[in-house]
C-alpha cells in the first residue's frame, strides 16, 4: 500500500498539479491587487464612490434588528432595509477571472504547447528528393559517366 502511494505521489501529474495550485494561489494576490487598484476605480467611474457602485434595487423590506440600548438591555426594533443586486462585484469577479485565464494561457499553456510541439518534432528528417532531376544534374551525370568510361 505504501509503495502504491509513493508511485502515486511521485507521478509527474501530481507534482504538476500541486505546483499549479501553489502558483495559482500566489497569482490570486496579484490579480486581486490589480482588480482592486485598477479595475475597481474604472468601474467606480460608472457608479458613485470609491468602489464600484453598480447596484440595482429590488425591494424595500422591513427587518428586525436587535441592539443594545442605553441601559444595556437588548432592544428589538423594525428597520427598513433595501435589497439590491450588486453588479459591481460580479463585473469585478468576471474581469478578474478573464485576466487570470489570459495570463495562464499566454504564460503557461501557450509556451508549454510550443515546447511539446518542439519535443514531438521528428529529428533529422532527410529532405524529399526531387521527382525529376534538373537539366544541370542530368548534364553532370552524363559527364561523370563518360569520365568513368575512359
Amino acid at each position: 500500500m505504501i509503495d502504491e502511494f509513493k508511485k502515486f505521489i511521485l507521478k509527474g501529474n501530481v507534482i504538476d498539479l500541486s505546483t499549479g495550485v501553489i502558483i495559482g494561489a500566489a497569482f490570486t494576490g496579484i490579480v486581486g491587487a490589480f482588480t482592486k487598484g485598477i479595475v475597481e476605480p474604472i468601474l467606480a467611474l460608472a457608479g458613485k464612490g470609491p468602489s464600484p457602485d453598480l447596484k440595482i434595487p429590488i425591494v424595500q423590506k422591513m427587518v428586525e434588528v436587535t441592539e443594545k440600548g442605553a441601559d444595556g438591555k437588548d432592544v428589538t426594533k423594525m428597520v427598513s432595509k433595501l435589497i439590491e443586486l450588486d453588479l459591481g462585484i460580479i463585473i469585478g469577479a468576471v474581469i478578474s477571472f478573464l485576466i487570470t485565464a489570459a495570463v495562464v494561457f499566454f504564460v503557461i499553456v501557450k509556451p508549454m504547447n510550443k515546447l511539446v510541439a518542439m519535443a514531438n518534432k521528428p529529428k533529422d528528417e532527410a529532405p524529399a528528393a526531387p521527382a525529376e532531376p534538373s537539366e544541370d544534374v542530368k548534364l553532370l551525370t552524363e559527364i561523370r559517366d563518360l569520365l568513368k568510361a575512359k
